[in-house]
């Protein structure tokens, strides 16, 4: 299914089974933007079964005259304070050359708009601190940071640890 948008020949999809190449493109070439190509570790096996067979998460294709130009990769969350879920937004690349024409600010408008369909109560996402250039997009699009959350994270030695404990 293909979703018009209100941009001329802009269009935007679900990813589909045979987009799990293109999904890795994107992935690699935002990991480049965000100089964070080393931690790239997926390949096209471990997306296929995350997004289409155990439907961890879900993605969204932008073209735009019929040339892949942006992506969107979101899950839901929940919120116990309020009781719904969420839209967590976990990447959003446009192609730089394909930027300033609108195409960022409609995929998360569309993302926006998802979220008011399925019931949910917010999106959200994380940036990183020196990102400047999307940090102002952002704000322009209307989101607030939330300065007095502090993310945290267990991988790897410090996950094994804490299981064993179990």
């Amino acid at each position: 299914m293909k979703i018009t948008t209100k941009i001329p020949g802009f269009i935007i999809r679900f990813a589909v089974e045979k987009d799990v190449q293109l999904i890795l493109q994107f992935i690699k070439e935002l990991a480049a933007y965000e100089k964070l190509a080393h931690q790239v570790t997926t390949d096209e096996t471990i997306l296929y079964n995350s997004l289409f067979k155990s439907k961890a998460a879900e993605v969204i294709i932008g073209e735009y005259n019929n040339e892949a130009v942006a992506f969107a990769l979101f899950f839901h969350n929940f919120s116990t304070f309020l009781g719904k879920p969420g839209i967590y937004l976990e990447d959003l690349f446009v192609k730089p050359e394909y930027r300033k024409l609108g195409i960022g600010k409609t995929m998360l408008s569309y993302l926006g708009k998802l979220a008011i369909e399925r019931n949910c109560e917010r999106v959200e996402w994380w940036c990183l601190d020196w990102n400047t250039k999307s940090i102002e997009f952002y704000k322009r699009c209307g989101a607030e940071a939330m300065d007095e959350w502090t993310v945290y994270r267990l991988t790897e030695e410090s996950l094994e640890k804490l299981s064993d404990e179990f």
